[in-house]
């Protein structure tokens, strides 16, 4: 893709997805996610009614009546967008590839973030880390992780969730609020989620396709498998066949969803056609008590 091209491209999706976060979910996103803890503020009068365990015992002696600590809370955050770039992603049968969709989710969330003065980074993985960018604040920083979302080419089509979990937990060592966006048709990362759960506040945004739940019968064709490159010819017009398939999909997100909720983190799957912005609202809205 040209340069012309990449920043028509980034530009387009920073117009749709700033406006987004700007009048629907920087304040849904404040109010979903807590602080890093408290931190002292001032201290003011006792008050009938004030925990006795705030009382700032140093000044009340100076004073010779009570006085207790004010805390508000330590805002600044730090997201980290965990993005799936593996040849699955390159795949749909609507309006746009799940990459499209994960690219638009990821701008919003990013802007969502930068308007409450947050920090921002991304790793990109397949089944390697193709690309760390350390969490920084700013527009310009934002608009440099959409370029490597549209642009970026992997150099390998697998997927590999368990190393992208792996490589988040050695990079952060504070807490950090994580999005993981993927397909998930991926297994064996279950007990390295429930690891990083424990550390930081996770959340799993599924994107799918429709023809990845069920296939239609079209009779015998070719299909290729975008992670291994191998095309095998399919015979859609078994109900055996269409049926094993369905029964794969079913496995597939039943998985993700008992991973995710056995680590205590957070789920929700949106499907290419599906409006992402209603189940974003929907799951911030649920999160923050509302």
């Amino acid at each position: 893709m040209e340069t012309k091209e990449i920043l028509k491209k980034v530009r387009k999706i920073e117009i749709k997805t700033r406006r987004l976060s700007d009048h629907i979910f920087s304040g849904e996103y404040h109010s979903s996610f807590k602080g890093r803890g408290m931190t002292f503020s001032e201290v003011r009068d006792y008050q009938f009614g004030d925990d006795i365990r705030n009382i700032d015992w140093n000044v009340t002696a100076r004073y010779h009546q009570p006085y207790v600590k004010v805390f508000e809370e330590e805002r600044e955050l730090t997201m980290m967008l965990l993005v799936d770039i593996s040849g699955s992603e390159h795949f749909g049968t609507s309006a746009q590839f799940k990459k499209d969709t994960v690219t638009e989710i990821a701008a919003t969330l990013a802007f969502s973030a930068i308007q409450n003065n947050d920090k921002v980074g991304l790793i990109l993985f397949s089944d390697a880390i193709e690309l760390f960018i350390p969490p920084k604040k700013g527009k310009s920083h934002v608009l440099r992780i959409i370029r490597e979302l549209v642009d970026f080419k992997p150099q390998s089509k697998k997927t590999n969730i368990d190393e992208a979990l792996k490589y988040l937990s050695n990079v952060m060592t504070k807490k950090a609020i994580v999005f993981v966006l993927s397909d998930f048709m991926d297994a064996s990362y279950e007990q390295t989620l429930k690891i990083a759960g424990k550390k930081h506040d996770i959340t799993g945004v599924r994107v799918y396709d429709q023809f990845d739940e069920t296939i239609p019968n079209l009779g015998l064709v070719p299909m290729l498998d975008a992670e291994t490159g191998i095309v095998t010819l399919a015979n859609t017009g078994s109900k055996k066949v269409r049926n094993a398939y369905a029964e794969n999909y079913r496995a597939t997100k039943k998985f993700y969803e008992n991973a995710f909720r056995k680590s205590g983190s957070g789920f929700l799957s949106t499907r290419v056609d599906e409006s992402y912005v209603k189940k974003l609202l929907g799951y911030f809205k649920q999160k923050g008590g509302n």
